[in-house]
């Protein structure tokens, strides 16, 4: 296993002790890169109106189309390492 790919499930394990949950943004944030370091570009279809939290993820996601699998997960350990200093 490459170290990049140990780092982001570490990193994965990490997000889900902090002391507080992130604001809502971040929350995507976290959801959308963590989906494009696993499984890369966005795929299958936008969820309806009446899903709003589906929709919210399926757009976040959807922005970082074209991001490399790699630069996702180096984003993805960042962020995470940044919640966990600012706990």
């Amino acid at each position: 296993m490459s170290d990049l790919k140990a780092n982001f499930e570490k990193a994965a394990e990490d997000v889900q002790q902090l002391s507080e949950k992130p604001d809502n943004n971040t929350l995507l944030k976290l959801y959308s890169l963590f989906k494009q370091g696993m499984e890369g570009d966005v795929s299958g279809k936008r969820p309806g109106l009446t899903d709003f939290r589906g929709r919210a993820k399926y757009d976040a996601w959807a922005k970082l189309k074209g991001t490399t699998k790699d630069k996702a997960m180096e984003e993805y350990i960042a962020l995470v390492a940044s919640l966990n200093r600012t706990a």
